[in-house]
């Protein structure tokens, strides 16, 4: 199993960018999905969480600008990012509760995709 980020990049301020982060392998189901960013010498802090169900969360710092949601059918989520700032310039990580397949069984982990960068500048 793993999680595959993509779509961060080089934006000016005002601008908009999508992350994409697609889960692979034995999925038996996805449960929370997650966006996470840390910044150069910062701690990795939670920027959006989506349910399975499509119940979405937010800091503070990016509500009215960011969306998250997920396409189930193709166990993607993404992050829509609008009137970026130079302050959410960071690497974002993507996170998700799955259960997969594990010979007869199924297990539950937690498990993060690598990071993409995003960087907001003039």
């Amino acid at each position: 199993v793993q999680l595959q980020a993509s779509g961060g990049g080089l934006v000016q301020p005002g601008g908009s960018l999508r992350l994409s982060c697609a889960a692979s392998g034995s999925i038996f189901s996805i449960h929370d999905m997650r966006w996470y960013r840390q910044a150069p010498g910062k701690q990795r802090d939670l920027v959006a969480r989506i349910s399975s169900r499509g119940s979405a969360n937010y800091a503070d710092s990016v509500k009215g600008r960011f969306t998250i949601s997920r396409d189930n059918a193709k166990n993607t989520v993404y992050l829509q990012m609008n009137s970026l700032k130079p302050e959410d310039t960071a690497v974002y990580y993507c996170n998700a509760d799955l259960t997969y397949y594990g010979g007869t069984s199924l297990y539950t982990e937690n498990y993060w995709g690598q990071g993409t960068q995003v960087t907001v500048s003039s």
